[in-house]
């Protein structure tokens, strides 16, 4: 038995598992920026457009707009049902929504895509402006790259200023730019699970997933997008997510959920797989089936590379520019983005007061599981925010 072959119970994969022209749109909306977007690298971007998708009405005079940003694999659909376009309910649906955390009634929620994503954002699967895929070529990207790319969409919606900015993960590193790089369009800022900058061992176990990607021998250089269903980097993608899955919930919850155990009617000893084997494989199929291995490269590199104090002299001296309320929460279980540097992240910010734990035994995803610990935090945010009309 083959422990990394992706589950047979889904179809072949498609060479990428993001979004492709002619799908149904679901509830995204786009903008196409009328300009290349500068890069922090050099040069530009050109032919970038923007999906995304909102809640509520925005207020006359723009006051009421929340930013919600979201993590490595996850895209615009905070809320609502699965369905054409949506292979799943928004990953944050208890907040969103008439009387929730982030309630409908009272502010306007704009999630976008990020940039180098593949659910309908410019990234690494969409086309070239000659028509062929990116692929290979697209140019790596920076956090800042992502959150100019964001200011650039707000521009268009007509948003000069957020009422707050919210993210968790790699969302919680773009908040931080937001607030760092754009303080004057950050009314408050609420940062989940997320550093001031990647440490090492956050860099190390980015660039191994990449390295995972980049070894199978179906990358090609990363211009693979017209290959035929199952002929994708799809066991270098796989590979990336088991090893970033584990990353993501901590030591008790697996050992409780699966302990030593082999699947049932499988044996280990004989190729077979052990309960927590099956886990991670069937998160890889899973993802392998939603998600484009040129996008997990390009936004795990632009994750490696957050570091709010590059060139403005270090993570201390940028913090003092994000002088708006704030609020920092880490996962107390969390081993990727451990708490400690939520701690240190509210000790540097001039608006915050102490960093906030969110008691979860999942793990980094306890920022995505936790919603009503989570959903405290926004409304202590936004308790003091003015809505429409005030």
């Amino acid at each position: 038995m083959n422990r990394t072959a992706p589950s047979t119970a889904l179809p072949l994969p498609p060479a990428t598992g993001g979004r492709r022209e002619g799908d149904p749109p679901g509830r995204r909306s786009w903008v196409r920026l009328d300009r290349p977007l500068p890069l922090e690298s050099g040069g530009a971007l050109p032919g970038v457009q923007m999906a995304y998708e909102t809640w509520g009405r925005p207020a006359a005079d723009g006051s009421n707009a929340v930013l919600v940003l979201h993590a490595l694999t996850g895209d615009s659909h905070v809320a609502g049902p699965a369905g054409p376009g949506h292979p799943s309910d928004g990953w944050w649906d208890a907040l969103v929504g008439p009387g929730k955390a982030l309630d409908t009634g009272r502010w306007f929620v704009v999630a976008p895509n990020v940039l180098g994503g593949c659910q309908g954002s410019t990234g690494p699967s969409s086309r070239h402006p000659d028509r062929a895929h990116w692929g290979g070529g697209f140019p790596y990207l920076t956090v800042r790259d992502q959150v100019t790319a964001e200011a650039a969409l707000a521009d268009a919606l007509g948003i000069g200023r957020w009422a707050a900015v919210i993210g968790g993960s790699m969302g919680g590193m773009r908040a931080l730019e937001w607030a760092v790089g754009r303080p004057e369009r950050t009314g408050s800022l609420l940062v989940l699970a997320a550093p001031a900058a990647s440490s090492a061992e956050q860099i190390a176990w980015g660039s191994v997933q990449i390295s995972a990607i980049r070894s199978d021998p179906a990358w090609r250089g990363g211009h693979y997008h017209d290959a035929a269903p199952g002929e994708g980097p799809h066991r270098g993608l796989g590979l990336a997510r088991r090893i970033a899955h584990v990353t993501y919930r901590s030591e008790p919850e697996l050992g409780s959920r699966f302990g030593g155990e082999a699947q049932p009617g499988e044996h280990p000893r004989q190729g077979g797989r052990y309960r927590v084997e099956s886990y991670l494989d069937h998160h890889a199929a899973k993802l392998v089936h939603r998600f484009d291995a040129g996008s997990y490269v390009t936004l795990t590199e632009a994750m490696n590379g957050h570091d709010v104090g590059r060139g403005r002299g270090g993570p201390a001296q940028a913090l003092r520019r994000a002088r708006m309320p704030a609020l920092v929460a880490g996962i107390d279980s969390d081993r990727l983005y451990p708490p400690a540097q939520q701690a240190e992240l509210a000790t540097l910010l001039p608006g915050a007061d102490r960093a906030r734990i969110v008691e979860s035994p999942y793990g980094h995803d306890g920022f995505l599981i936790e919603t009503v610990q989570v959903g405290a935090l926004v409304r202590e945010l936004l308790s003091d925010r003015p809505g429409p009309g005030r």
